[in-house]
């Protein structure tokens, strides 16, 4: 019983009236509405930083009247829990704020400078022995702005995603029909000519949000975005997802040295990237598909990861074009299956110029085991890596073999 008395009571319960003396300290207070409304939007939160640049309607109209509402809602009502009903008022004004583009702590700092002022007014308007009602209509007022805050804080959060949302969401279509060749309707068109650029992620980069979960892949993709925006200075439209994705850059821009660099930092891993121009709108998809194959030659080729170009990979580029004699160039290696040492071995010899060493250093073999290796892939394919012919081969059926498992893991993953 003691608890119902001092209003201690648990949330989904009744709340507890004010008590005859608070009530009438509360109305006393209530004329004084519309000069304290004026004084909070035009003197009081002018104290708070970034309030002075907002539009004069949302000052001296909508906050006013927001204030307004508040403090009657409050005084009248006398309730330390306002109805659901009654938070829905600073809810929709909570959104548009956040639609606006108000940061959410100057929205929130209004209401709480707001609460001081309103108990500053009841404590000037209170009397002598009215210490106990201007207690009780503290604690009300102070539980009451506390639920405010909270509906206002979570009507503001939900609308920001929702609207960050939409956003990601125009930003996909957008690229989707850049890159599919379709007409773009609902917003600008870049005009001119473009940079589009082909992003692969290292294969363990969407564990950084936990195991590849839709939540990690989500920060992945995320941060990705925010690391092309800043690196062009500009909202690129962009599709994205755990493994990598297209980006198109409007403008004859040159891919920036730091790009690498910062969608390094945004994954947590190894990046592959790669440029290529599109001379207008309609060459997108074109210029889409070479930057693809430029990446998917250059990891079969054995090159570090990072920034490709076509000059980067001309002669393999060239190598693992399909032809009528793809297939049989391809099975040059057909007697390699099963040993993907041999395979490993080989195709790093050739990226290494043929140096055995170096080709012992980056595999962690002793040269002689190299030597080994490679003699044992001319035993069983019938070339000579000494015969510049057979090592051209060899290197056209390398690229033709990974550049068709790329492009069918790729097909899997789209389809």
């Amino acid at each position: 019983m003691a608890r119902e008395e001092n209003g201690d009571r648990r949330d989904g319960e009744r709340p507890r009236e004010l008590s005859a003396g608070a009530a009438a300290l509360a109305a006393r207070c209530e004329p004084r509405v519309n000069e304290l409304a004026r004084r909070m939007a035009g003197d009081v939160f002018e104290q708070v930083r970034g309030y002075a640049e907002l539009p004069a309607d949302v000052k001296d109209v909508e906050i006013a009247a927001t204030a307004r509402h508040g403090m009657r809602l409050f005084l009248r009502r006398g309730s330390a829990r306002p109805r659901p009903d009654a938070l829905e008022h600073f809810q929709e004004r909570a959104a548009q704020r956040a639609e606006e583009g108000m940061p959410l702590h100057l929205l929130l700092r209004t209401y709480t400078l707001g609460t001081k002022e309103l108990f500053r007014a009841l404590r000037e308007t209170a009397g002598p022995g009215e210490q106990d009602a201007l207690a009780e209509l503290a604690e009300a007022l102070f539980t009451a702005a506390d639920r405010v805050v909270g509906a206002v804080t979570e009507s503001y959060l939900d609308e920001q995603a929702a609207l960050a949302a939409e956003r990601h969401e125009q930003r996909r279509s957008l690229a989707r029909a850049l890159l599919d060749g379709r007409p773009v309707t609902g917003g600008p068109v870049p005009g001119g000519p473009a940079l589009v650029l082909c992003l692969r992620f290292g294969d363990s980069a969407v564990t950084c949000g936990g195991s590849g979960s839709a939540v990690g892949v989500r920060r992945l993709v995320r941060r990705v975005q925010t690391a092309l925006d800043r690196v062009f200075g500009m909202d690129v439209p962009a599709l994205l997802d755990a493994g990598g994705g297209l980006a198109v850059v409007p403008g004859a821009v040159e891919p920036p040295t730091r790009m690498v660099e910062l969608v390094r930092e945004a994954t947590g891993h190894e990046v592959r990237l790669a440029a290529a121009r599109a001379a207008g709108t309609g060459d997108i998809p074109r210029a889409a598909r070479l930057a693809g194959e430029v990446v998917r030659v250059a990891a079969a080729c054995g090159r570090a990861p990072g920034l490709h170009r076509l000059d980067d990979v001309l002669l393999e580029y060239h190598l693992s074009r399909p032809s009528e004699g793809s297939d049989r160039i391809a099975a040059l290696l057909d007697p390699l299956a099963g040993r993907p040492e041999l395979v490993e071995t080989l195709r790093t010899h050739l990226e290494e110029r043929q140096d055995r060493r170096a080709t012992a250093r980056r595999l962690s073999l002793h040269p002689n085991s190299v030597d080994h290796r490679l003699a044992r892939v001319q035993e069983l394919t019938g070339v000579s890596l000494a015969d510049p012919r057979d090592t051209a081969l060899v290197l056209a059926a390398l690229l033709l073999r990974e550049t068709e498992t790329e492009t069918e893991a790729d097909a899997g993953v789209t389809g």
